[in-house]
């Protein structure tokens, strides 16, 4: 061990005389480490925030969908997809579906919902995900009875469980000329996205049978398309525009949900900043520590440099202790963060009212990035805010200090 490290870690060891110094060190690497902490656990929130949204969003919408203008039923569903996929690399999956409102009823209520039809073989959706009771069956077996997946507020509105038994009414037939027909379903599944916008209003059945309630024969609503990488959503749906044409018209998730993504957007930019200053406070009380330590090892200081250490020795025994209360600080907070992300992904501490969040508990999302960004940070800015006492206790004049009192 060198001299200026035993002297460093001299200097930081309590007295019963230095004990309110002994203190204030222990106030600093607090601050140090509820300053990362606090970082920390905002970037995880807010990743946690765009990830949750996102993958919610992406998994009841997909990356793309293509729908009719003034909700047209569109042709030929077979061979569109078959021209998607051929025609337009980025494209991954194409799933046609069916969709129109209608009325659900049990023997307990009524009430609107949206019914989606989707093929069971081409499925894009994550509703899967999200199943809490029974399981995502829509595999069509029977014209007289369909299977039905559906959310659990609406479940709990209707007095529905799994294996419970509905009647869904809609209008077949021309806009403005239709007439009611009826369809009866099993609930197999009761899903919980936390998206009120889904889990409030949205059923999902067999594509044949909503094409055969709604008397459609082999037309479709639109189609859910998933790219290869998000990024390139915006370019792909321009390309199945140009390539479908009239009636068709494509819209990325980021524009049908533009207010979404632009509120996390302009989340993710101040947070960070304004929780940075927390840091930035956190480490200038190292300079109000050190100064305090210099003043009360004044003496020792003198005995040191007339007994020949160099001045830059001096400051680099205070540059020590300013980098051993970051460092502690910077372990003590990652750790604490770890422990609240943890507890939160587990447990669910915190909840969140689903109508508003889209979710209904604040997400995790733990990433080494943050932990190594933030760490990195507060030590370098616990270093410099260390120069400055540092540079003071070099520039103390030997007799003088020693004739401190």
């Amino acid at each position: 061990m060198s001299l200026t490290a035993l002297v460093s870690r001299r200097f930081l060891q309590s007295r019963q005389n230095d004990g309110f110094v002994s203190f204030i060190t222990v106030i600093a690497v607090l601050g140090v480490a509820l300053g990362t902490t606090a970082l920390i656990i905002a970037l995880s929130v807010l990743g946690g925030f765009e990830r949750e949204i996102t993958d919610k969003v992406v998994g009841f919408s997909s990356h793309i969908q293509i729908q009719g203008f003034q909700n047209q039923l569109l042709q030929d569903p077979d061979r569109t997809v078959q021209l998607l996929k051929d025609s337009v690399e980025v494209i991954s999956d194409v799933a046609p579906y069916m969709a129109r409102e209608a009325i659900i009823r049990s023997k307990e209520g009524v009430d609107g919902v949206l019914i989606k039809g989707v093929d069971a073989q081409t499925d894009l959706m994550m509703t899967r995900r999200y199943i809490v009771e029974g399981e995502y069956d829509l595999v069509h077996e029977s014209i007289e009875v369909s299977k039905m997946v559906i959310g659990r507020r609406l479940a709990r509105r209707l007095s529905i469980d799994v294996g419970d038994k509905v009647t869904v009414f809609g209008l077949a037939g021309p806009v403005g000329q239709g007439y009611l027909r009826a369809m009866q379903c099993r609930v197999t599944g009761i899903y919980e996205s936390g998206m009120s916008e889904y889990d409030d209003v949205l059923a999902l059945v067999s594509l044949t049978d909503v094409q055969h309630l709604f008397q459609t024969g082999d037309r479709v609503s639109g189609y859910d398309i998933l790219v290869t990488k998000v990024d390139s959503a915006e370019a792909a749906a321009d390309r199945v525009r140009d390539l479908l044409g009239y009636p068709h018209y494509a819209r990325t998730v980021f524009q049908s949900y533009r207010n979404i993504f632009s509120w996390i957007e302009l989340q993710k930019k101040p947070v960070p900043i304004i929780l940075g200053l927390i840091i930035i406070v956190a480490t200038v009380n190292i300079i109000g520590t050190i100064l305090m330590m210099v003043l009360g090892k004044t003496r020792e200081i003198g005995i040191l440099m007339s007994m020949g250490m160099t001045r830059f020795a001096v400051s680099r025994i205070f540059l020590r202790q300013g980098v051993v209360i970051a460092v502690i600080g910077t372990i003590i907070g990652n750790l604490l963060a770890l422990a609240l992300c943890f507890a939160q992904q587990e447990w669910r501490i915190l909840s969140l009212p689903s109508e508003v969040y889209f979710m209904s508990a604040v997400p995790i999302l733990l990433k080494w990035e943050y932990f190594i960004a933030v760490s990195t940070i507060s030590i370098l800015l616990s270093i410099l805010c260390s120069l400055i006492p540092s540079r003071l206790a070099a520039r103390t004049e030997p007799v003088k200090a020693i004739r401190f009192a």
